[in-house]
């Protein structure tokens, strides 16, 4: 899940967002209502964690202005404001959700996995193909019962093309979801990733190539039918 979490205060944004990190989520921090709506214009996010209180832009106007424009990302409101009304008003804009601070990261984490399971983000908890299955709550993957051990961004891709078997991601889509926006990585590093992938994957005993890379354009996986 790709989160933008919008903050003014940092002694809250960059602790948050590092335990965010930890927990394989791929972060982008903004400071203020204008910057937030920048980030949004530029990359697609599944997921935006917003202050109410935010300098030149406020979080409800932010989250009515990105409603009105059509944007389909959940919306968690964060707030120290503990009043019915404020919590109506954080709805009524579009909110999904709302938290009041300060709150525990574990209380966080719990509303995000709810969120996720929302329908149509994800339809399935478990998303399975021939052998292979992933466990998006616990960041588990296994082939034919062994465990694949990937690391966070090697999970993350691999969620990325099962979800959408046949589909093809190009190594710039593949960033662009995956990483933050002041990331380093290039190219490179996503063809690096698959094949740890694949490499993985026929260790565990995969003998056909799940991952197919469609030449000048990206990756797929390939449609299978468990036997």
């Amino acid at each position: 899940m790709k989160i933008l979490l919008v903050e003014d205060d940092d002694r809250i944004a960059k602790p948050l967002a590092e335990d965010l990190r930890r927990q394989n989520y791929v972060v982008d921090l903004a400071y203020d209502g204008v910057e937030g709506w920048e980030y949004i214009q530029a990359t697609e996010y599944d997921l935006i964690l917003l202050d109410l209180m935010l300098p030149r832009l406020d979080g409800i106007s932010l989250c009515k202005q990105l409603r009105a424009s059509g944007y389909k990302a959940l919306v968690l409101m964060l707030t120290a404001r503990d009043t019915t009304t404020d919590k109506i008003i954080g709805l009524d804009a579009g909110a999904d959700d709302y938290l009041v601070k300060p709150f525990d990261i574990e209380e966080l984490a719990a509303r995000l996995r709810a969120l996720a399971r929302r329908p149509p983000q994800i339809v399935s908890p478990i998303l399975e193909q021939a052998e292979l299955v992933l466990n998006p709550t616990f960041h588990t993957a296994t082939y034919a019962g062994t465990s694949l051990n990937l690391t966070p961004k090697e999970y993350l891709i691999l969620e990325c093309l099962l979800q959408k078997p046949g589909q093809v991601f190009s190594r710039s889509m593949l960033l662009d979801k995956l990483w933050t926006l002041d990331s380093s990585a290039g190219e490179g590093t996503i063809k690096t990733h698959i094949t740890n992938l694949r490499h993985k994957l026929k260790t565990a005993g995969n003998k056909q190539k799940l991952i197919e890379t469609v030449y000048g354009v990206g990756y797929r996986f390939r449609s299978l039918q468990k036997s």
